[in-house]
């Protein structure tokens, strides 16, 4: 009876700790991946994964295709704590061409956490925009809500236009997300 009693026990205790040893798998499995700097962290594009290395990224833009994806670090960096946990966060411009003529703005952040940077997803400016300073909301109700400024052409206007009309997005980061909400510059209730 005491052999199989402490082949019982010794069961319970292999189970137990083979539970601990996966769900501790799981949880570094779900975890976004981190970067010791920011202009090395991965940000969603389009909802696409790019990895950046010193701010730079390029991958083929279909298997076997001689275009290519880049992705660039731009600027206009503005540091602030996002996710009000005490720590400097920062958030940015990245560019994007595909391929043709074009380049595609996008507003991420770089998360500061205990274990490095973890990047956002992107919010898509536009394309061939003339970037202005990031900064954040003047509205006092706004509470972590990120402005983005630029300038674009008018409607109708050929896209070899300079852009000339003002425009600003008022944004906010969901953390656990990591996705960008559009938040109404005038609103007059809460933003949290």
């Amino acid at each position: 009876m005491k052999k199989i009693l402490v082949g019982i026990l010794l069961l319970a205790v292999i189970l137990v700790a083979a539970f601990y040893a996966f769900n501790s798998y799981i949880y570094n499995e779900k975890q976004a991946p981190v970067a010791k700097e920011y202009t090395d962290a991965a940000y969603r594009i389009d909802g696409v994964s790019v990895q950046l290395t010193d701010g730079f990224a390029e991958v083929e833009a279909a298997p076997g295709s001689a275009s290519k994806i880049t992705t660039r670090y731009f600027g206009n960096e503005y540091r602030t704590d996002v996710n009000e946990d005490g720590r400097e966060d920062v958030v940015f411009l990245l560019t994007q061409e595909t391929g043709g003529s074009g380049v595609f703005f996008y507003v991420v952040a770089a998360l500061n956490t205990e274990r490095g940077y973890i990047g956002s997803d992107g919010y898509l400016l536009g394309d061939r925009i003339a970037p202005q300073p990031i900064g954040m909301s003047p509205n006092p109700r706004h509470k972590n809500v990120i402005v983005a400024n630029y300038a674009d052409r008018a409607a109708g206007e050929p896209m070899t236009t300079q852009p000339s009309i003002g425009k600003s997005v008022y944004l906010k980061l969901d953390p656990a997300s990591m996705q960008w909400g559009i938040v109404e510059p005038d609103f007059e209730g809460e933003s949290r």
